[in-house]
């Protein structure tokens, strides 16, 4: 019987889901295909690194308590912030070397679009949820993001 156990790992779609794990940025992919489910998994390590310097910027900005610029500085609490609604690559612009969809100081109207995140080989369209101002732009053009992370700030 462990012969047969054996025979069910299928080497072409480990090997597959981890090119897959290469072309999106994300760290895991789970399959589940008549009762048997494959995952596969990167080292969180890239994650972390990430993730740290945004968690340490929260805990740096309570120490000076008296200013009032403190607010702006934490994306993640500001109430106009956009944040990604999946794991994918953020894009400024439509198509390398075009015009980016918005920059700092640009009006947008609600609906607008602010940005792409790229996620398997789609293009989704993040649109503004609401009217108003960019004021900060937090992504880099072709980088990674996470689901949740703050992309863009309106005011």
């Amino acid at each position: 019987m462990a012969k047969s156990a054996k025979t069910l790992v299928d080497r072409e779609l480990i090997q597959e889901l981890s090119k897959l794990l290469d072309e999106t940025g994300l760290t895991e992919i789970e399959i589940e295909q008549d009762g048997q489910r494959i995952r596969v998994a990167r080292g969180a390590a890239a994650a972390p690194t990430v993730v740290v310097p945004a968690r340490a910027m929260p805990a740096a900005i309570p120490q000076p308590v008296g200013e009032s610029a403190a607010a702006p500085l934490d994306p993640a609490k500001h109430p106009g912030v956009v944040t990604s609604p999946m794991v994918g690559t953020a894009y400024a612009a439509p198509e390398p070397g075009a015009k980016p969809f918005v920059e700092i100081g640009s009006k947008v109207k609600a609906g607008e679009t602010l940005l792409i995140v790229e996620a398997m080989k789609t293009m989704n369209q993040i649109p503004a949820p609401r009217g108003g101002t960019v004021i900060q732009i937090l992504f880099e053009d072709g980088q990674p993001v996470e689901f949740g992370e703050p992309l863009v700030i309106i005011e």
